[in-house]
This record gives C-alpha cells, sequence and structure tokens, in this order.
C-alpha cells in the first residue's frame, strides 16, 4: 500500500482498486482476485497500479513488495475509447427480447450476482486467449482483470485482457440470448475436456444479468490480434442495440455499467469490494488480504497440499482465527465426481453455531465456479458445524448458477458426503481416542440431532456409531455402541443405558442396582438428549436399546431373571406383602397407576417406573404441564416397585396398623423419593413441609 485515506474497511488498509492477475496462466487454473498496489487519486477512484507477474501458490510479502515497487505503473482502466464511423442499429433477436426482463428481474434471487456472473465471463476470455497463444507457442501476455468504481458517474466497470470480440461476435454473442461465445468455444473442444473444463459461462444469461442493476451498458472490445479494429456495443436493454467501430480500446473486452437510481450502491467500492469477499471465489478467484496467492486447493492432489495450506484457506473461507481440529481433504471419481474439502474448527460452538437457523457453511462449486457460498442441500442439518467447499462436475444447474436443481443427483450427492464424514470420524477416533473424546463433549449435540432427526434407520445406526458414553465395566473411559456390542455376552439382545446427570448418580440409583448384581454393562448417559437420541435410535446392530428404568426391563424380556434368594425372615410374607400393596395402593390413590413388588431392589425402599422414563422426563420438560401429582400421575401412569426386603417397606407395613398417620406421611414421602431419583419432580421443595412433620414425630419417638 502506497498511500492510505479514508474508508472504512474490513481490511487491514483502505483498498481503491481489485485487480485479478493470473500471472503465467500456463501455470494457473484460474486467476485471483487481489488487492496488489493500490494508491488514491480523487480525479480516479480506484486506479489500479502495477501487478506482478508471480505463478500460483507464491507468498507476495514485504520483501517482494519492495523488489517490485519500481516497475513501472499501468492502469488498463481509462477512458480512451473514442467512437467514431457509422453507428448500426440491431434488434435483439425475438426470444432475446421476451427473456431479456425475465433475466434481468427473474432469473437472480441477489443482485449482486451480476458482478461474479460477468467476473466468470472475463475469466473466460483470459481462458480462451490463454488456449489460444499456447497452441500457437507464442509468449502470454499481461493477463488481467480489473474494476472500477465512480461513484460521481454512477457506474461500475469490468475489463479484462482477454481474446476480445469482433463486430460479427459482438452481435451474436450479446445479441441472443443463450448463445454464448463460450458455449460455441465449448464445442470445438469436445476432445479436450480439461480446456473446456475450465470455460464458465455455458448458459449465455450471464451477460445479462447486468441489466438488474444497469440503465444502460457500454461495451468495448477488441480482438487480441495484431491490427484488429476496436467496437463499442451499447443497449438500454430496451430491444434494441448499437454497434460502432471505436479508436482507442485496448485488446479485451471492457464493460461500462451505468447503474439505476435505485443500485447506486454499487459504485460505491466497499460495497463491491463485500460482494466478491462474501460471496467470493468466483471461478477459483481468491481476494488476498496479504498479498498471498492460494490455489483452489480442493483440486489439488491431497499430498501436494500442505497443513500451512490447510489453515491459510480454513481462515480464509470461514473468516475465523482459529485452526481447524479436523481436516479431510476428499476427492473420488466414483460414484460422482467430487472435490472437497471439509474442516471441524478448533473453537468450541457458540450457542449462534448451535442453532438450527444458522444453515450449512459449505460452499458449492462446479468445475471451480462458485453456485452458492452456503449449499443447503449438500451436507445434512446435523453436519452444518462442518465448514468447507464442495466441486463436482456432476452437479445439475438451472440457467441461473446460483439457483440449484433440487434432484436424486444432489440428494446422493449428499448420501455420499455424509458417509464419507462418519467414515472420517470413526477413523479419527481410532487414530487418536482422547482427541475425538474432546471433539464428541464439543460437537456430540450434533450428532445427537443427527440422529433424531434423520428418518431412516440404516442412516441413524451410521450416526450412531460416532456416539460416546461411560461404561458401567469401564470407569473414566468412553465406549462406543460398537464397542460395546462386540463385548455382550453369547444369547443377549439388549443393549442396556441409564440416564443419570453424574456417574456417582448413575452407580447409586435404584434402577442400576439388579444390573449390578447380574454383572451386566450399562451405558450411564449424562446429557438430556441423550434419553431422546436412544429413544428416536431403538436399536443398533439389530439389539435393541433398552433403559434399565423402565419395567420392559423385566415384563418384555425375559432372559434377564432376578430372584430373591434372601431369607425367609428377612422380608415380608406374601400375606404381609399383599396387604400392604392393597393399602398402599389407597392411600397413594391417583398418584400412582400401580404399586406391585420389584426383585430388581436392594439398598432401595422402591422406584417408579414408566412404560418409557426418557421419553415421560422429556414431554415434562418441554410441555412444562404436570405440576400436579394428579396430572404427572394421569399423564405418566407410573407404578411404584417396592422392595419387600427393605426396612422401610418393613416398618411401613406396622405402621399402617399401629400408627396410621405416620404412615401416610411415610407412603407418601417414599413415593416422592421414588419420583425425584426418576426425574419426574423438577422441584423438590413442595415436599418440605412433610419432611419437617416427618422429623418432628420421629422426634417425639425419643
Amino acid at each position: 500500500v502506497t498511500e492510505t485515506t479514508h474508508c472504512n474497511m474490513r481490511w487491514p488498509y483502505n483498498i481503491q482498486s481489485l485487480l485479478i492477475s493470473p500471472g503465467l496462466l500456463s501455470l494457473l487454473e484460474k486467476p485471483v482476485l487481489c488487492p496488489w498496489r493500490t494508491t488514491v487519486q480523487s480525479e480516479s477512484p480506484w486506479r489500479n497500479l502495477a501487478a506482478a507477474n508471480v505463478p500460483m501458490g507464491r507468498a507476495y510479502g514485504t520483501q517482494a513488495a519492495e523488489e517490485q515497487k519500481e516497475e513501472p505503473l499501468h492502469s488498463i482502466i481509462s477512458s480512451t475509447e473514442t467512437v467514431q464511423g457509422f453507428i448500426s442499429k440491431h434488434e435483439f433477436q425475438a426470444e432475446t427480447k421476451k427473456l431479456l426482463d425475465i433475466v434481468a428481474r427473474s432469473l437472480y434471487s441477489e443482485k449482486e450476482v451480476f458482478i461474479r456472473e460477468l467476473i466468470s465471463n472475463s475469466s473466460d476470455a483470459l481462458e480462451k486467449l490463454r488456449h489460444k497463444l499456447v497452441c500457437e507457442g507464442q509468449t502470454l501476455p499481461e493477463m488481467e482483470i480489473h474494476l472500477q468504481t465512480d461513484t460521481e458517474k454512477g457506474t461500475i466497470t469490468i475489463q479484462d485482457t482477454g481474446i476480445g470480440m469482433t463486430q460479427e461476435e459482438l452481435v451474436s454473442n450479446l445479441g441472443t440470448i443463450a448463445r454464448s461465445g463460450s458455449k460455441a468455444f465449448l464445442d470445438t473442444l469436445q476432445n479436450q475436456p480439461e480446456a473446456s473444463s475450465k470455460i464458465i459461462g455455458q448458459f449465455g444469461v450471464g451477460f445479462y444479468s447486468a441489466f438488474m442493476v444497469a440503465d444502460r451498458v457500454e461495451v468495448f472490445s477488441r480482438l487480441a490480434a495484431p491490427g484488429s479494429p476496436g467496437y463499442q456495443w451499447f443497449s438500454d436493454g430496451s430491444g434494441v442495440f448499437e454497434i460502432a467501430e471505436a479508436s482507442g480500446v485496448r485488446p479485451g473486452t471492457k464493460i461500462i455499467i451505468h447503474l439505476k437510481s435505485d443500485c447506486k450502491e454499487f459504485a460505491v467500492e466497499s460495497r463491491v469490494q463485500d460482494t466478491v469477499t462474501d460471496s467470493g471465489e468466483a471461478s477459483g478467484m481468491y481476494l488476498c488480504p496479504h498479498g498471498s496467492r492460494p490455489q483452489a486447493i480442493w483440486t489439488m492432489d491431497t499430498k501436494d497440499v500442505g497443513e500451512s495450506q490447510h489453515e491459510e484457506f480454513y481462515r480464509y473461507v470461514t473468516k475465523a482465527y482459529d485452526r481447524p481440529r479436523y481436516t479431510l481433504h476428499y476427492r473420488t471419481d466414483a460414484p460422482l465426481n467430487i472435490r472437497s474439502i471439509f474442516y471441524v474448527p478448533e473453537m468450541k460452538p457458540s450457542m449462534f453455531d448451535v442453532s438450527q437457523e444458522l444453515g450449512s457453511s459449505i460452499a458449492l462449486y462446479s468445475r471451480k465456479v462458485l453456485i452458492q457460498t452456503k449449499a443447503a442441500d449438500i451436507l445434512p442439518k446435523w453436519l452444518r458445524f462442518v465448514r468447507g467447499v464442495v466441486d463436482s462436475e456432476d452437479i445439475p444447474l438451472n440457467l441461473s448458477r446460483e439457483l440449484l436443481q433440487e434432484s436424486a443427483l444432489i440428494r446422493k450427492l449428499r448420501d455420499v458426503l455424509q458417509q464419507r464424514l462418519i467414515k472420517f470420524f470413526m477413523d479419527q477416533s481410532k487414530k487418536d481416542s482422547e482427541k475425538y473424546a474432546e471433539f464428541f463433549e464439543d460437537y456430540g449435540l450434533f450428532v445427537r440431532e443427527g440422529i433424531v432427526t434423520t428418518t431412516e434407520q440404516e442412516v441413524k445406526e451410521d450416526i450412531a456409531k460416532l456416539l460416546r458414553y461411560e461404561s458401567s465395566t469401564l470407569p473414566g473411559q468412553l465406549t462406543s455402541l460398537v464397542d460395546y456390542t462386540s463385548r455382550m455376552q453369547a444369547g443377549t439382545r439388549n443393549i442396556y443405558y441409564l440416564c443419570a446427570p453424574s456417574r456417582q448418580l448413575a452407580e447409586h440409583s435404584p434402577y442400576y442396582e439388579a444390573m449390578k448384581q447380574k454383572n451386566m454393562e450399562v451405558l450411564f448417559c449424562y446429557k438430556q438428549l441423550d434419553e431422546l437420541t436412544l429413544l428416536h435410535l431403538h436399536e443398533f446392530d439389530k439389539k435393541k436399546l433398552i433403559s434399565v428404568e423402565t419395567d420392559i426391563v423385566i415384563d418384555h424380556y425375559k432372559e434377564e431373571k432376578f430372584e430373591d434368594g434372601s431369607p425367609a425372615d428377612e422380608r415380608l410374607s406374601e400375606k404381609e406383602t399383599e396387604d400392604l400393596i392393597a393399602w398402599m395402593r389407597n392411600a397413594l390413590g391417583s398418584h400412582v397407576t400401580n404399586v406391585k413388588v420389584t426383585l430388581r431392589l436392594d439398598t432401595h425402599p422402591a422406584m417408579i417406573t414408566v412404560l418409557e422414563m426418557g421419553a415421560a422426563r422429556h414431554f415434562l420438560r418441554m410441555q412444562q404441564l404436570a405440576k400436579t401429582h394428579e396430572e404427572r400421575a394421569q399423564i405418566l401412569q407410573p407404578t411404584l416397585e417396592i422392595n419387600p426386603r427393605h426396612s422401610l417397606i418393613k416398618k411401613l407395613s406396622q405402621l399402617r396398623a399401629s400408627d396410621p398417620d405416620l404412615a401416610q406421611l411415610l407412603v407418601d414421602q417414599i413415593y416422592e423419593n421414588a419420583m425425584i431419583a426418576a426425574g419426574l419432580v423438577d422441584d423438590p421443595r413442595s415436599m418440605v413441609g412433610r419432611l419437617n412433620e416427618l422429623l418432628t414425630r420421629v422426634l417425639e419417638k425419643h
């Protein structure tokens, strides 16, 4: 930067010009849009200075800038053109006239897309010239694309040093919609797929996007051949265009857009620069803040891209300052042609990142042409934390490159990428389990969301391979469902889990006691969303996922038998138990649906079971209903299961005859404790009065 003045910019310096300088195009696949050296001159904002002819990938730092500062200056955007001779008027072809208004008003959802389209056209012109000169064995000249705004005149100008056009080509290419020179050029390169894949404007409508913002458009063009005359093309989009010979026209094409009154924002440099930056990377071009010239690295071979290049590209596409936690550079030609790079940010996601409204952070390309900056359909919603780029030559497009057709192929692409990312995360968990554990701690919410929101069971189970939980048999370690099933005893058909706030509470839960006695492995799940996740998953590897809190463990799956081996004098008799149960049903009334004996308990007097404990808790949390015992009982239909060997239950059996009032207090408290242990009471303060009364009655006995 040779001079800085006014301008509120996101950049660390004031940029008054944008220069696309591909340098040695024989080594370069697409140009790089890059602020080189700029200065401010009031009579000509965005005046361009020299650009170094540097091969792609070479850093252009301070030392290089000092070496280049003595080079002669030039500016290809200048008012050197003068119309001379006869002006011929032409009508757009009938179909063009009919479609022009549609193109200008309806084809694109955002007006700023015209900048990307015109830059893409200029990129094509450079590629055509490069191809022509390389085939002829000639030296490549300076190849550039320049942009200039003028707030006083209300114009934006885009000029390239590409192939240029003859008078006939101006009439043919700019007078007929959907008949672009690029399409004709492609037709001549059918046997050269590599060259043809670099041409962008295959639909012939990109140029007309200028009329979304323009009152009139001027085009100056001159064929890049010695002695070729220059021409001016002019139209206000009303159905007629004019062509005249002009002097002072540089080889290439210059487009001057005279902006409509309500589109003057595009005559402001910061507005255009933001557009180029944010919708950015068109045709594989970068806007480089510090003079470096990175490639479209997703097209490169994975072994040729170093960690530093990935870090630079990650910061560019994410506009972030951290590093990628994980990097997946994925290339394949089957079943689809895919060139992609995916990053997982090192920084823990914020609440904004978690929001489902955030949407995709994947930029979608076709043949290195930017299609969408945030392609919503390329990855499923749950993978929205992934950043990066997807480029596929197989993607079908509408006429407008910013609009993507929903098709079976797009769905297939989404499925392929989802499976590849799942496999990648699985591989990473095996490669470094501790690093993956940190990833799951930070991003596990998205994995759980994927299981809950996915409809196909097979996909649910694929995503479920990424889940990690603590195990009752492996203290301090995380295990996967895959590992759990590999340790299952022969003949066991169920995967058991217990949801609790911590390992300590899980190990002391009344629901875990019987499983511990049977020496059966139980997964401990500490997040509230785990209950909903495993309910939606339902089964894994043809094995049912069963919460140990539900009576399904006993009533529906009989292979795990729980037998009472305690001496008869240490438990209530069968008659005493039946009488106590009858009394408790009457004492608890509508609070419970049933009272019965359980053999699963040892140190706890009772527990509550419902058909699906996790679903019940989730329902109560989400609905914020059932604040009273009666409401909860009506919704949950809980069963109170009692342990006839526990001292409290045996004492309750005695009190119901000797002290009915104290027995009522005690049975209410046993029920309330069981509800709290089940996580079905959010606020236990309602039982404080009963506890105080119980304590008072106990003290009165002494």
